[in-house]
């Protein structure tokens, strides 16, 4: 950026924004987009603030932002896009922002922009960010939809949500006619909501021609995605800074005790950066919290304080993001350590990572369907995840990735991309959602990855066994009321036969219970016959699910007794 745009920021915001290709004014002078003096914000027509420019200049040295103008010739031009980056390459805050620009310079006529994440977190919190960077109001012009939380209103432009809402909205809205530009953000991780929403956007972008669809995945995907949707446009961005790797030399060893001594080395180094840790399950992450807050009490307060953060992916949890305010009111320098699992990639946001240590297993739940049961397997992380991970150094001119297998292990061993849920999780819920949508015509869908056909017939066995299909092997009234539920289909189930046998309340407890993350606290160690003797008080002999009811409604007896003491 030129000195002279530094000191006039207003000069030439038309031409960083709308490209001559999207003026839709035709020469009009009071056409938003043909003001060469642009100072009002085009999206809610107020002036720019300060701090907009401030974060402007802020955008303007992220990796994706050269490839602005790329984007946009490629997006007017094409029903498909395909744009991939490094992770913090800046492509899931600044594509969707870009597309607003599209919608609005053609004036929203075929609706706004979505744009969905595999996190709540990231959803929530890309969703604040560019309302910040847009300078509009959080829920009004950028909003997000999460589980249980809509945070938009009907004039909502640019939306975050989870995969799973946008399939939802799927079925009131088969051909989502409410938006012009969807976004489908972390396709890498294959989740099954994303999956899905690839497949039927195929038939809905042939029904729709005005539809614009962008793919925002890993380097190592695009093969892949190319080969599914065909000969479509890729912009490809690079992050500025080498990593330097170090694996592992000679078998493998303890990996426990090699983290831990990592970490130490690493502080005693006197080399400034926060660590983050990557276990391969929850449990190694208590384990490795107790010993290094132990451990760390007794280090040379000289080499400042090691703060430790656990970062459990699959819980409601804050991202890792400390703030520069934050690091200023610090009297000593704090080394701050994050242990966290496969997919806590996407909750990293902090630009002090220096270090990165990954053990390269990772504990998955699968589902086997001859069993009808879900099962914890320890196998390797792919080798897609060993790069996403080694990606979190990009933004670090000296980070250092340690890991904890040897390269014939990575290259051996570890898969190239990340197994599709699809081919490990139960298909239940989604072969419910599929005959649902089928009620549209969208019942055919050509998956990435096909589902095994034995997990398919074990899913419509059930469905079958639920009453949800008729002797066509459609949806029957009791399937398609199912299917409006949130819920997995045997609790659907359960509600609707809880009106027959007067539970309703219960069973709406327990569907809670069960649904929401665990209520029950890690244990700290040594706290474990205190904590027995709490939970005994809740122990029902009839089982879990009237434990739950019990924790419940002690629950409830508390907040009523603290409610009646303050008044």
């Amino acid at each position: 950026m030129d000195e002279e745009e530094l000191e006039h920021p207003n000069s030439s915001l038309e031409k960083r924004y709308f490209p001559e290709s999207l003026d839709s004014s035709d020469g009009d002078e009071e056409g938003v987009l043909a003001c060469e003096d642009l100072e009002l914000n085009p999206f809610d027509g107020l002036p720019y603030s300060s701090r907009y420019y401030k974060l402007l200049k802020e955008r303007e040295e992220l990796p994706i932002w050269k490839e602005k103008y790329s984007f946009m010739e490629n997006l007017l031009q094409n029903q498909v896009v395909v744009v991939s980056g490094d992770t913090k390459c800046g492509q899931s805050s600044q594509v969707p922002q870009w597309c607003a620009e599209y919608c609005l310079s053609i004036h929203y006529q075929h609706g706004g922009v979505i744009c969905t994440q595999v996190h709540k977190q990231t959803a929530v919190q890309l969703a604040l960010r560019v309302a910040d960077e847009m300078d509009v109001n959080i829920g009004h012009e950028v909003g997000y939809v999460i589980p249980f939380e809509n945070c938009c209103t009907s004039e909502t432009i640019l939306r975050y949500c989870t995969d799973d809402m946008l399939q939802r909205e799927m079925m009131s809205n088969p051909f989502l006619g409410s938006y012009g530009v969807i976004i489908l953000d972390d396709v890498q991780e294959r989740s099954m909501a994303t999956d899905v929403l690839l497949g039927l956007l195929k038939d809905v972008l042939l029904a729709r021609p005005e539809l614009k669809l962008i793919i925002n995945c890993s380097p190592l995907l695009i093969s892949k995605l190319s080969s599914y949707y065909g000969n479509v446009p890729l912009i490809e961005v690079k992050n500025k800074h080498p990593v330097e790797v170090v694996y592992l030399s000679g078998g493998q060893k303890d990996s426990f005790e090699s983290i831990l001594r990592l970490i130490f080395e690493i502080h005693h180094s006197g080399e400034k950066g926060d660590v983050v840790v990557f276990l391969a399950c929850e449990q190694d992450i208590e384990k490795t919290y107790e010993i290094v807050c132990q451990e760390g009490s007794n280090l040379n307060p000289d080499l400042g304080e090691l703060v430790v953060i656990p970062l459990y992916p699959k819980e409601k949890c804050n991202l890792f993001r400390p703030s520069d305010e934050t690091e200023k009111r610090c009297q000593v320098y704090q080394r701050r350590v994050v242990l966290t699992t496969s997919s806590g990639e996407s909750l990293i946001w902090s630009h002090t990572v220096k270090f990165v240590i990954d053990v390269g297993l990772e504990r998955r739940q699968v589902y086997n369907p001859r069993i009808r049961a879900n099962s914890l397997v320890l196998q390797p992380i792919s080798q897609s995840q060993a790069e996403t991970r080694k990606q979190l150094l990009g933004s670090s001119p000296s980070g250092k990735l340690f890991c904890l297998y040897t390269e014939e292990f990575a290259s051996k061993d570890m898969r190239p991309l990340k197994p599709a849920e699809m081919q490990e999780a139960n298909l239940t819920s989604m072969v419910l959602f599929m005959k649902r949508v089928d009620i549209a015509g969208l019942g055919r869908c050509d998956f990435m990855n096909r589902p095994a056909p034995e997990s398919l017939m074990q899913a419509l066995e059930d469905l079958d066994y639920l009453a949800a299909l008729d002797n066509d092997g459609n949806l029957s009234e009791f399937g398609i009321i199912m299917s409006e539920f949130p819920l997995d289909p045997q609790l659907s189930k359960s509600i609707l036969a809880s009106c027959e046998f007067d539970c309703v309340d219960e069973m709406l407890t327990i569907a809670a219970m069960v649904t929401a993350p665990s209520c029950f606290l890690h244990v700290p160690h040594g706290a474990e016959e205190t904590a027995e003797t709490c939970w005994k008080t809740f122990l029902h002999p009839e089982g879990d699910h009237f434990t739950l009811i019990n924790v419940y409604r002690a629950y409830q007896d508390t907040a009523l007794n603290s409610t009646s003491e303050r008044t």
